[in-house]
């Protein structure tokens, strides 16, 4: 699945505006009508600076390919063109350029019947939210609105260009859409609007799950309290419609001492929130992390409970759910299939899913097996993951701080040793060729690694009579 949720993310957003105006001017200069379109000019609005440019035109397609020779359809029947260009600083910027378009009825909740070119006007009134169908020409400084955006952004409203039934049978996705809009601007989401989402909620299930998949992980990285963002689409009927076993969580109590927050659910809204601050905190390393460890966080965030209602049992006046994260590692995998996830992506998630109960132990941890969690791949997912879970319930850290100390005190230290005893060593003392080996291999790594024996002599003496009082229980059974 492309995960490049933004393009142009890396460039300077000086750079890619003043770019984006040159391919305006371009296109002015040759006679044609150009303006930025959609979400830019609303950033701009905000007073944002946009990480990525649309550009609308009256040039065909044909015509804009001509003006840009080094450029490609996206979709020739849509009027996209991708124009390539150089910044001053000699970047290569793509931008889309499309012409202005009027859209045929939907045959399949996203892909219309025919298309016809047309004005500004017009394509402003085939959009999805007023505060994206706006226009602005960089070359004049006018800004051109035919279905009150500007408004809407002032009232800080998500609604849909004219009528909203229409709106979403034409893509159903834009149910989603409406829910991300709001949840990363912090608007809320228009009367008639939110309705007609109530209405129409189970046709999200028509959309594929790869478009679903990159929408709910835009909602979950984008949004700056992504927990609210769930409760939203739960409010919406969506998130029964796409994550039930999310909803399932409800009602699902837990003892207060170690949960004020409340049930699962809330718990689960509760520690999304917490991440969505920890990855804009200029302070937290995570907002320096790679995007796809932050994908891996904020999945193995939503799901780590997820195991929690299928086990959940009463006992007494509390609510017990053993076992839950196993239950919940597998309960990841099926629904991170579903979401069509990549085997990667799947094997991470729900390994820090199983796992991440075992940090309530890891002051009694023996050292090998200390050493052995911080080594994993996943550890500093797993880490935040626990950071994240106690500052959304009882607020307790001090795992965390020996997990950050025990790792300052390793790195100070050389390098894992060579291990003393070989296959050969355990071989030599009886053991025959086999799992075996493995098995006393790794326990007398173990021993190594505690420092339980100064040298090698004494270490393969233990390691002797351990198998041989083995051997013994053996023959006695």
């Amino acid at each position: 699945m492309n995960r490049n949720i933004v393009s142009n993310c890396k460039v300077d957003p000086e750079s890619l505006r003043k770019t984006a105006e040159m391919v305006v001017q371009k296109l002015q200069k040759a006679g044609y009508t150009a303006f930025f379109a959609g979400g830019c000019v609303r950033d701009l609005l905000l007073g944002q600076l946009p990480n990525d440019y649309d550009i609308a035109t009256n040039a065909l397609p044909d015509e804009v390919i001509k003006l840009f020779p080094d450029s490609s359809f996206v979709g020739k029947k849509f009027g996209v063109v991708r124009v390539r260009m150089s910044s001053e600083d000699g970047e290569r910027i793509e931008l889309e350029v499309a012409t202005f378009r009027k859209e045929g009825c939907y045959r399949d909740g996203r892909h219309p019947v025919s298309v016809e070119f047309s004005d500004a006007e017009t394509d402003a009134k085939r959009r999805d939210f007023t505060i994206n169908a706006m226009f602005f020409d960089p070359v004049s400084g006018k800004l051109y609105d035919y279905v009150g955006g500007r408004e809407d952004l002032k009232l800080k409203l998500v609604r849909c260009v004219g009528e909203p039934n229409e709106r979403f049978a034409e893509d159903h996705l834009r149910m989603l859409r409406a829910v991300r809009f709001a949840s990363t601007l912090g608007f809320e989401i228009e009367h008639a609007t939110a309705m007609a989402i109530k209405q129409n909620a189970e046709k999200i299930r028509c959309i594929s799950a790869e478009r679903i998949n990159e929408e709910l992980t835009r909602i979950l990285l984008e949004s700056p309290l992504p927990g609210n963002a769930i409760r939203k689409m739960d409010e919406l009927g969506l998130l029964e419609e796409i994550l039930p076993e999310i909803t399932s969580m409800k009602n699902m109590k837990q003892p207060p001492q170690f949960h004020p927050e409340g049930d699962v659910f809330e718990h689960t809204v509760a520690i999304l929130n917490v991440m969505g601050r920890a990855l804009r905190d200029e302070q937290m390393p995570i907002k320096m992390w790679d995007e796809k460890d932050k994908i891996i966080l904020a999945y193995a965030v939503l799901l780590h409970d997820v195991g929690k209602p299928p086990v959940a049992r009463n006992d007494g006046d509390r609510v017990r759910y053993d076992g839950h994260a196993n239950v919940g590692a597998e309960l990841a995998r099926e629904i991170l299939t579903r979401l069509r996830f990549s085997n990667r992506e799947i094997e991470a998630i729900s390994y820090c899913v199983q796992n991440h109960m075992r940090f309530m132990d890891v002051q009694r941890m023996r050292l090998s097996k200390l050493r052995s969690m911080v080594s994993k791949p996943t550890f500093p997912v797993e880490l935040e993951l626990h950071r994240l879970d106690c500052l959304a319930s009882h607020g307790d850290l001090s795992n965390f701080e020996f997990l950050v100390n025990f790792m300052k005190e390793l790195s100070a230290k050389p390098a894992l040793p060579e291990p003393w005893i070989t296959g050969h060593d355990i071989m030599n003392l009886g053991i025959p060729e086999g799992p075996q080996i493995r098995i006393w291999k790794v326990r007398a790594y173990e021993a190594q690694l505690e420092e339980r024996f100064r040298t090698r002599e004494e270490l393969q003496e233990w390691l002797r009579k351990e198998i041989e009082s083995n051997r013994k229980s053996q023959q006695n059974h």
